[in-house]
C-alpha cells in the first residue's frame, strides 16, 4: 500500500511538472500590437529580450493604437501599444469583455510638424497648422513660403498620433476633405520626403535628414523641450496589458523593461525621450 501511495504521489507530481512547464512556455510567448510609433521600441526591446530570455517567442504587429487596444480587449495580444490613452469608449468595452487595461508609459514623444527639405519655411503656429489642414491656407505664399500648393499628409483616423494631432493642434476641427491618410508613421515620412508641397507629422524618433522640421509656436521638438513640457505637443506613449502583469512574468519584464538602463538606452537610440529625464 505505501508503494501504490508513493507511486500515486509522484505521478501527481509529475502532472503538476508537466503544468507548470506548460504555463511556463505559455507565459514565454508574447503577442504585442498597435502603434507604428511605439513600434521602433517594442521591436528593439524584443530583440535584446532575445538574448536574455532565450525561451520568450515575441511577435510585434504594428498595425496601430486603435487595432492595438482592440486586439487587447478581444484577448488577440498580450501587450497592446498605443500612442495615446484609451478612450472612454475602449475602457467600457475592455471592462464587458472581463478585460481591465492597465497603462504603463514607457517613454515621451512629440508629434512633429515636417516638411519637404527644400521647403524655405522655418516655423509654424499651432494656429496656422490647424488652418492648413482644415483647408483654409491652401498656398505656402500664405505662410512665408514659396508659390506653390500645399500637399497635406495625415496619419489615419484609428492611429494615435492622429488622435493626439486631432486634439492638440485640430482641437477636433474638421480636416479638410483634400487631406491623404496614410497608415503608419514611415508613410507619412516617405510621402513628404517626396513631395515638395508636402506638409505632415510624424513621432520624434523618425525624424531625420531626409524632411524637415519646423518648429512649433516658436518651440523646435527636442528630446529637453519635450522632457520639459515645453514643445507644444508633446504626449506619452504607452503599454497596456490586462491587469498588472505578474511580477516574475515575461509581460512584467517586457513592460518594465524601459525603467532598466538597457531599456533607457535603447529609448535614446530610438529618438524618444525615455522616463528617466522627466
Amino acid at each position: 500500500m505505501k508503494n501504490c501511495r508513493t507511486g500515486r504521489g509522484a505521478i501527481l507530481v509529475g502532472i503538476a511538472v508537466l503544468l507548470i512547464a506548460a504555463g511556463a512556455n505559455a507565459a514565454d510567448k508574447l503577442q504585442i500590437d498597435g502603434s507604428t510609433t511605439v513600434g521602433p521600441i517594442a521591436d528593439a526591446f524584443a530583440e535584446a529580450f532575445k538574448s536574455l530570455h532565450p525561451t520568450c517567442s515575441i511577435t510585434v504587429s504594428k498595425t496601430g493604437s486603435g487595432d492595438g487596444v482592440a486586439s487587447l480587449i478581444d484577448s488577440r495580444c498580450s501587450i497592446a501599444m498605443a500612442s495615446r490613452f484609451m478612450k472612454e469608449a475602449e475602457f467600457k468595452n475592455a471592462v464587458n469583455n472581463g478585460v481591465l487595461p492597465v497603462a504603463h508609459v514607457v517613454a515621451m514623444d512629440g508629434v512633429c510638424v515636417v516638411l519637404h527639405p527644400s521647403n524655405p519655411v522655418q516655423a509654424l503656429t499651432t494656429d496656422q497648422v490647424r488652418d492648413i489642414y482644415a483647408g483654409k491656407i491652401t498656398n505656402w505664399n500664405q505662410v512665408g513660403g514659396v508659390n506653390r500648393p500645399i500637399v497635406i499628409i495625415s496619419r489615419d483616423t484609428s492611429s494615435g498620433t492622429y488622435e493626439s494631432f486631432n486634439e492638440l493642434v485640430m482641437r477636433k476641427e474638421k480636416m479638410a476633405a483634400g487631406v491623404e491618410y496614410v497608415n503608419s508613421n514611415p508613410q507619412a515620412h516617405a510621402r513628404v520626403r517626396s513631395t515638395e508641397g508636402a506638409i505632415g507629422y510624424v513621432g520624434l524618433g523618425f525624424l531625420d535628414r531626409y524632411v524637415k522640421t519646423v518648429k512649433l509656436n516658436g518651440v523646435a521638438p527636442s528630446r529637453s523641450t519635450i522632457a520639459r513640457g515645453i514643445f507644444p505637443v508633446s504626449r506619452p506613449l504607452f503599454l497596456f496589458t490586462n491587469g498588472y502583469p505578474t511580477l516574475g512574468s515575461m509581460t512584467h519584464a517586457f513592460v518594465t523593461f524601459h525603467l532598466t538602463e538597457q531599456g533607457q538606452e535603447i529609448i535614446e537610440s530610438k529618438g524618444f525621450v525615455p522616463r528617466t529625464e522627466y
